[in-house]
């Protein structure tokens, strides 16, 4: 599991300076979801050379006529931007369920064998310390040292625009090739996104998807986004919700807590309202294909802002991240 980013990749200085006014010796961009830098500029301007180095490798700037990418993308691992986030919270939870469980058990140990009722309470702890123990397995599968951006892996799956064409219309075999040949230059830094297609009217296909994604899960994966093949699909009211993630058991441990799936934990989350979260989620969609159709066409940057800002307002409403 990594980080969401979206990587801007010029061609040369040129490109970035003339058509995005990048300063001083930026070569592109690398931002996280929320927009902000991945990293700092040196080792963003690292990363991006060896990620051109690789895009020309693969002939992808002549065969699209284009001086620049926007790619969609996975950064791993997840410590490599939110270190702070897994020492301060995740790790903590992990560090004080073992500092206190051990201690709670054998409090409680003592009192059965010396005829107190506790079974129903020692029982409860001991599944606590086995749910914290799995937590803490959950999120260090997510986590390994890097160097500079030795150890650092991109994996990209969707090519949102180049010159003159947003790409959103495009299936997503198409994009998964373009991933693929990214791969086959670098594969040191590039990825592969795997992938599995599923026909939906056939219930073999469908139970094998569901064997493959739970073999994914059970060997650490974080789950699989369920996509329409043909990428940007519109219905009878609107833009269809572009994916669906699904992810595992363990995972999701790391999202509700050690003890998400104790029965009553597990009641409350199958309550929540998840309406306003999609409402939310199709009309950024639809300001984001929007923005990059007005990129695509060279618009001036006032009018991509006006998708931007309007997304923006949408995420100033209060919405549970966790959803």
């Amino acid at each position: 599991m990594g980080s969401r980013a979206v990587v801007l990749l010029c061609r040369d200085l040129a490109v970035a300076r003339s058509r995005f006014g990048a300063p001083g010796d930026a070569t592109g961009a690398v931002w996280t979801r929320t927009g902000r830098p991945f990293f700092g500029p040196e080792l963003t301007e690292t990363l991006l050379d060896r990620l051109r180095r690789a895009a020309e490798g693969a002939g992808l700037f002549d065969e699209l006529g284009t001086g620049w990418l926007l790619l969609d993308a996975e950064l791993m691992p997840w410590s490599a931007k939110a270190e702070d986030l897994l020492r301060h919270q995740y790790a903590a939870v992990g560090a004080a369920a073992h500092a206190a469980l051990p201690a709670a058990i054998e409090a409680l140990e003592h009192g059965a064998r010396s005829g107190l009722d506790v079974a129903d309470l020692l029982a409860r702890t001991r599944s606590r310390r086995e749910n914290a123990e799995a937590f803490i397995a959950a999120y260090r599968r997510y986590c390994w040292p890097t160097d500079g951006i030795d150890g650092v892996r991109l994996a990209p799956f969707q090519l949102l625009a180049t010159d003159g064409a947003a790409h959103q219309a495009r299936p997503h075999v198409w994009h998964l090739d373009v991933a693929d040949r990214l791969v086959a230059a670098d594969p040191a830094l590039v990825a592969p996104t795997g992938r599995v297609r599923v026909d939906t009217t056939d219930a073999d296909s469908m139970a094998a998807a569901t064997r493959w994604w739970e073999e994914l899960t059970a060997a650490g994966g974080e789950g699989m986004v369920v996509k329409p093949a043909a990428n940007l699909t519109r219905g009878r009211r609107g833009l269809t919700q572009p994916g669906l993630k699904v992810r595992g058991r363990e995972y999701l441990r790391i999202i509700y807590g050690p003890d998400y799936t104790e029965s009553a934990n597990l009641d409350r989350l199958r309550q929540r309202g998840l309406g306003h979260k999609r409402s939310l989620a199709s009309r950024e969609y639809a300001l984001g294909v929007e923005a990059l159709d007005r990129l695509a066409r060279g618009e001036p940057v006032w009018r991509i802002h006006e998708c931007v800002f309007a997304v923006l307002a949408l995420e100033s409403e209060p919405v549970d991240p966790r959803l």
